[in-house]
């Protein structure tokens, strides 16, 4: 049951970085067509910048996902290993990465409102009267569209991955 654990947490620890690598590769991207819209709606473009704004895979869009993958692949090689402290590991990590996947689609899911919310909170009246779906399906255009595929497999993979790994730690 170790193996079965390591197996899916290796896999959940790839689903986590695939994200950062991702927004690396087509970010600049992203944020060209962001551009495009704000200068369309007659938006100042740099208001990305004053509100450090990004599409890359900078800040938390790495070290977050980054510590995932970290912490999945310790809690593998534990088991591996065929320590107890791999499956001590399975039941914290797997958990926080389930419920952090959970997050993350409600996030995703409510991407619109998140950010509206968001630019208002930052009080710049520039950002508050942006049109956030056109802003936010620019960006989202400029990733291939083999990158929502991923995306679908990625949090299958998350919630599947960690389901077994946290079953296989129950049978242990």
């Amino acid at each position: 049951m170790n193996t079965l654990a390591a197996i899916t947490q290796i896999l959940v620890a790839a689903a986590f970085l695939s994200i950062p690598l991702i927004r690396h590769r087509f970010g600049n991207a992203a944020k060209a067509a962001a551009v495009a819209e704000l200068e369309q709606q007659g938006i100042r473009p740099s208001v990305l910048e004053e509100n450090k704004l990004r599409f890359d895979a900078g800040g938390h869009e790495w070290w977050a996902p980054g510590s995932f993958a970290a912490a999945m692949l310790t809690a593998a090689a534990f088991n591996l290993a065929g320590s107890g402290w791999g499956t001590t590991l399975t039941w914290i990590f797997s958990s926080i990465a389930l419920l952090t996947n959970i997050a993350i689609l409600h996030s995703q899911l409510g991407a619109v409102e998140s950010v509206q919310s968001a630019f208002r909170r930052k009080g710049d009246p520039m950002l508050q009267s942006i049109d956030v779906p056109a802003f936010l399906k620019a960006a989202e255009g400029a990733f291939p569209s083999w990158t929502r595929i991923l995306q679908n497999v990625r949090h299958t993979v998350v919630f599947a991955g960690s389901a077994i790994a946290l079953t296989a730690a129950a049978l242990v």
